[in-house]
């Protein structure tokens, strides 16, 4: 997930899975989302609901995350139900077992996204990364 120079977090992997597992279910169908990330769902809840003051200011995946919830904004004006499970992070858990397989073929195949590995040339400053 590249940008190690503009400052990255453990988070960013996962949230780029879920954008790309937003586009790719269709904005009309229901997608339950298993995550064993809490980060990624503490994340995405700072976005939902009204009336928060969330801000992307300081976000070091603050390329990523307006997509994801773009995609969220996408789904519910079309009515969709996207269900974000929590699943324990423990490898004796069949979900996040599933989820770890997936995961190890996405980054080992020979087509592996890129789409956020480049810089963005936003401003830096010094402390922020």
């Amino acid at each position: 997930m590249g940008r190690e120079e503009e400052g990255s977090s453990s988070n960013r992997p996962e949230l780029a899975a879920f954008v790309l597992a937003l586009r790719g279910t269709p904005v009309t169908k229901p997608m339950p989302h298993l995550c064993d990330n809490q980060a990624l769902l503490k994340a995405v809840k700072r976005w939902l609901g009204e009336g928060g003051k969330a801000t992307l200011v300081g976000a070091p995946d603050a390329e990523i995350l307006p997509e994801a919830i773009e995609e969220l904004r996408k789904r519910t004006a079309a009515g969709a139900a996207t269900f974000l499970v929590k699943v324990k992070a423990h490898r004796i858990e069949p979900a996040n077992q599933e989820a770890d397989i997936q995961a190890d073929k996405a980054i080992s195949g020979k087509d592996v996204h890129t789409e956020w590995h480049d810089r963005t040339n936003r401003a830096l400053f010094p402390g922020s990364i």
